[in-house]
């Protein structure tokens, strides 16, 4: 491989190490919200079912934040989700 290729082949790699990484970060914060909010639930309303876990472990970030400043004042578990 001329210098040129290598160099370009080795950035490229750098670069994909990287952005996995950073992958990789954001889903175990994401992961760990999730299971925050799992337990603050519990705690507040009770065991959950495995459809409610699901929805928690799909949502996104921005969504679970919300849902977790509303277990902070919601009377119910449905006013948690709406």
């Amino acid at each position: 491989m001329t210098g040129f290729a290598e160099r370009f082949r080795e950035e490229g790699m750098r670069q994909g190490l990287q952005q996995g990484m950073q992958q990789g970060r954001r889903e175990g914060v994401q992961e760990g919200e999730a299971r925050l909010l799992i337990r603050l639930l519990e705690t507040r309303f009770g065991c959950l079912t495995d459809e409610q876990k699901a929805l928690i472990h799909r949502a996104e970030t921005g969504t679970l934040l919300l849902w977790s400043e509303r277990v902070l004042v919601a009377k119910s578990l449905s006013e948690v989700f709406q």
